[in-house]
């Protein structure tokens, strides 16, 4: 599903990943993941002078099932396969430098087409052994990779 900052990949309905290109700049403030979403993702685009008023975020109780994940990447490109809840491949999505890709529910994997420096944010911490379980992925090379975007 395509957005005015990139697109949607779905399956059955559901938001399996969301991709933000490089390009996209808001006027003012885009948030861009729905408030249904664990993890808030915004795009803001504010002039020099502009404030944000001094705060800090009361202690709101929340509770999360499962993990999301956002990754920006700063150097190089990768390559983001994305698959069903049942871990079916959907597609694959070539991220460059400067695009975000957020992870909402599937399975995935990646490969860095050029050496690649990127950030990951998700909900922590990280629980060794718990947290993931690994899957097959990507591994024919008679598979067809499906890119999208």
């Amino acid at each position: 599903m395509n957005t005015n900052w990139g697109f949607w990949v779905l399956f059955d309905g559901f938001e399996i990943a969301g991709i933000v290109r490089s390009n996209y700049e808001p006027d003012g403030a885009n948030f861009v993941t729905p408030d249904s979403f664990g993890l808030q993702v915004a795009i803001m685009n504010r002039p020099a002078g502009y404030i944000i008023p001094s705060h800090f975020h009361l202690p709101v109780p929340r509770a999360l099932v499962g993990t999301q994940e956002v990754l920006f990447i700063q150097r190089g490109s990768l390559r983001a396969d994305l698959f069903s809840p049942e871990c079916v491949y959907l597609c694959s999505v070539n991220l460059k430098e400067g695009d975000v890709i957020i992870l909402n529910s599937g399975g995935h994997g990646f490969e860095a087409s050029q050496d690649c420096l990127f950030f990951e944010v998700k909900q922590g911490p990280y629980v060794e052994g718990k947290d993931k379980e690994i899957f097959a992925g990507i591994v024919d090379v008679s598979t067809k990779i499906r890119l999208v975007g």
